[in-house]
């Protein structure tokens, strides 16, 4: 059997959580992790993180307050164990029912097959608005 390349392992994290299966997407996760997301102060759903554990509790406060609805996947950029994907996503807010419109950029690393870095760049304007209002 082959082993999972970095990229195979980064890309079953989607469908888990378009799943809602927090503990197994948490699961592809190291013990340690650098977890990154810019965002507006008060944004609830993104929490202190540094484990697998601290993962699925992200996973959980995003699927409390946000609601997926598209994710186009452009690229996929590989080059050792780092893995960086570029695309466009659109969620809805569940407290206002605005959506968060933007394109991103998820810069994850993955050592000894599991994900060490997650970190994710989106328009934090985008963001502050759905959830804030004008």
């Amino acid at each position: 059997m082959t082993a999972e390349t970095p990229a195979q392992t980064v890309q079953r994290l989607f469908p888990l959580l378009a799943e809602g299966k927090s503990a197994e997407a948490a699961a592809l996760f190291a013990d340690s992790v650098s977890f990154s997301i810019p965002h507006p102060p008060g944004i609830p759903w993104v929490p202190e993180v540094d484990s697998a554990d601290g993962m699925r509790a992200f996973f959980e406060l995003l699927q409390t307050h946000v609601q997926a609805k598209e994710l186009d996947l452009h690229q996929v950029v590989a080059e050792g164990d780092d893995v960086v994907l570029i695309g466009h996503m659109v969620s809805e807010v569940k407290k206002t029912g605005r959506d968060i419109d933007t394109a991103f950029v998820l810069h994850t690393t993955v050592r000894d097959g599991r994900i060490t870095r997650y970190h994710l760049y989106e328009d934090t304007y985008a963001v502050a608005k759905a959830y804030f209002g004008d």
